[in-house]
């Protein structure tokens, strides 16, 4: 059996980051945490597996890390200040919550498909992220807690825009690449990846806000001390890999 290193290495990172989110739950639990904080982590570890786990799963294990960390903060924060009836947002904080996911995005795809196609990738993002913000469609456009998940019209609408934004800029980001002979293949296949994630987390995000509201602190406490678990576990894997002889490829 033999295991690639970078792979070895992610699991341990996730392993890491895992035992960091525990931490911050079981911490907030034992010293009785204010009621923002713990539903803002709760927001953002949901979102960010959400996230994560349907890019990671089609296009890969960096990508969807990098794309999970970057949705976990920005649509916890969007969807915090949502919960608390904030103040309509302007300009600079739209600009900001689209860079972040554009960057998430740049570093994924600059993976996968090198340095050129990233850039341009993770700047089509942001930028077809803030007109489509200016425009009024944003993650909390439709906000209404439910106990189950839901689609509405106008969810719907912004995963089919996303859907045609994205293959468009993948296409554009190959061509800049010099990719030309892929690139209509690349720009496809990211266009309905997204469009399908956002579809199926956009559905769900009536439910998160309902147990991010609803969920006492005390059993955040025990989701915390399961994935200090979790985490020990895929750090460990390192280890395992020495004892039980399993070769490693270095490329």
């Amino acid at each position: 059996m033999t295991i690639d290193r970078h792979t070895l290495a992610l699991v341990s990172i996730v392993g890491c980051s895992i035992d960091v989110l525990g931490a911050l739950y079981l911490t907030y639990d034992l010293l009785g945490g204010e009621h923002g904080p713990l539903r803002t982590l709760t927001r953002g570890v949901t979102y960010g597996v959400l996230f994560g786990a349907g890019y990671g799963l089609a296009l890969g294990p960096v990508i969807g890390l990098a794309t999970g960390v970057a949705h976990g903060i920005t649509l916890a924060w969007e969807f915090s200040r949502a919960a608390r009836r904030g103040p309509k947002p302007g300009f600079l904080y739209d600009a900001a919550m689209s860079a972040i996911r554009g960057g998430g995005f740049a570093l994924g795809a600059g993976y996968l498909y090198g340095g050129t196609f990233g850039a341009t990738f993770g700047a089509l993002s942001t930028m077809g992220q803030v007109l489509g913000y200016r425009a009024g469609i944003r993650p909390t456009v439709d906000y209404q807690p439910a106990k189950r998940p839901r689609m509405t019209k106008l969810q719907l609408l912004a995963a089919v825009n996303r859907t045609v934004g994205y293959a468009v800029a993948g296409y554009i980001s190959a061509v800049t690449a010099h990719q030309h002979a892929n690139a209509l293949s690349v720009g496809v296949k990211a266009g309905l990846v997204i469009g399908v994630v956002t579809a199926i987390a956009g559905s769900c995000t009536p439910f998160v806000e309902w147990i991010a509201d609803h969920v006492p602190e005390k059993r955040m406490g025990v989701f915390g001390v399961g994935l200090i678990l979790i985490g020990f576990a895929l750090q460990s894997v390192q280890y395992w890999v020495v004892l039980l002889d399993v070769s490693v490829r270095s490329r």
